[in-house]
């Protein structure tokens, strides 16, 4: 890991209509528009899409090291993210972030470290961590049978 402070560069760019272009060095362009709910076409990533997606991605990333350094073994982690942005004193801001996240392990994994790392996942998420909102965690554990 470099030390820090890291910095993360990324240029968008639009005409006056259609979607805008988001690019960093070594990734893949990406189009971008405005949401449904705000007027947009509904079937391209944006700024809420891409801020709830990033909750999530942060959610099992920040598992997955967590389950590396305990030397948990685990089959598969899915975390649905629902972001809620409301107006508050005059103010359109994401007031809180639901996540639900279904862990599946192998028999004989110890179900308790499972879930307690789950739970540690969402304190240590950076990105939740940066933002002014609530954030919930339902988390559920699912034993293979061998």
């Amino acid at each position: 890991m470099q030390n820090y402070p890291h910095r993360y560069r990324v240029t968008a760019t639009s005409l006056p209509e259609g979607d805008v272009r988001l690019a960093s060095n070594g990734l893949p362009p990406l189009p971008t528009a405005s949401p449904l709910e705000f007027g947009g076409p509904g079937d391209r990533w944006s700024p809420e899409t891409l801020l709830t997606g990033a909750v999530a991605d942060c959610f099992i990333l920040t598992f997955r090291a967590l389950a590396r350094a305990s030397k948990l073994v685990w089959h598969d982690l899915e975390c649905d993210a629902t972001g809620t942005l409301d107006r508050v004193d005059g103010v359109t801001r994401f007031t809180a972030m639901e996540l639900h996240a279904h862990l599946t392990v192998p028999a004989g994994v110890d179900e308790a470290l499972a879930a307690r790392l789950l739970h540690k996942a969402e304190e240590r998420c950076l990105i939740s961590r940066s933002l002014h909102a609530s954030v919930h965690l339902d988390a559920r554990v699912t034993v293979l049978v061998a």
